[in-house]
């Protein structure tokens, strides 16, 4: 696993969309290299740049280590 961007600060219960909002509007934020993707959980809607997984789905990482 890769971390390419990480964002303290939020306190409490905060809806995912809003901190993925202020994270592409800040001026130093998040950067999307082109031919990237960053997997995102199910509460997203797959759009560009963003994959989101599917609800109920299990994910093994040994079946995508060729990937």
């Amino acid at each position: 696993m890769h971390f390419v961007y990480v964002l303290p600060g939020w306190e409490g219960f905060v809806a995912d969309g809003r901190v993925l909002r202020d994270v592409i509007n800040r001026r130093h934020g998040l950067k999307f290299p082109h031919g990237c993707y960053y997997l995102v959980d199910a509460s997203y809607t797959n759009c560009e740049r963003f994959l989101a997984s599917f609800r109920g789905k299990r994910y093994h990482l040994n079946e995508w280590h060729q990937g």
